[in-house]
């Protein structure tokens, strides 16, 4: 059996994500481990005029720590920590689950495929190919209960992947 300590989740606070916390958080009670969240904010755009770049907007970030909060407080159960960052998402991913020394990342996806996946990238599948540990992603949100001729696979998709640098 795979020993988890630590699991990491980063949430961009999508319906996709919460899918992934649900499940993060169950793992977490069963392993009686701790879950650590976070979220990578976008970096503030520099804006350019005819001369000088003009400082960036300061941008409230108060918001997103309110989330992280609200996130920690649905299931007492789990011992739980946030972490508000800004940046490259998939690099402040791969960086802050390193630092935590996490032993499994679980993290949604929104299922990008085609040209959607060439033009947006995706996230998860850089922190895939590149994370140090296992990552199980959550495709398509889990339903909170299920009816009995329902088969898991209709609901959610994950796949566990382990990879190293």
């Amino acid at each position: 059996m795979l020993p988890i300590q630590t699991i990491f989740h980063p949430t961009d606070f999508s319906v996709a994500s919460d899918s992934a916390f649900r499940l993060a958080c169950s793992l977490a009670r069963d392993y009686g481990a701790r879950l650590v969240l976070v979220h990578v904010a976008e970096p503030p755009v520099p804006v350019y005029n005819d001369g000088p770049v003009l400082p960036p907007a300061q941008t409230n970030k108060e918001p997103l720590r309110e989330k992280l909060h609200e996130l920690m407080k649905r299931d007492p159960k789990v011992q739980a920590e946030h972490q508000l960052v800004e940046g490259d998402a998939a690099l402040e991913i791969l960086r802050l689950a390193d630092e935590a020394k996490c032993d499994l990342i679980v993290m949604g996806t929104h299922g990008r495929t085609g040209l959607g996946r060439l033009l947006m990238g995706s996230v998860a599948e850089q922190v895939m190919r590149k994370a140090s540990c296992p990552v199980l992603t959550v495709k398509t949100p889990m339903s909170d209960s299920r009816s009995s001729g329902e088969k898991a696979s209709t609901e959610s998709s994950g796949s566990l992947a382990s990879t190293a640098k």
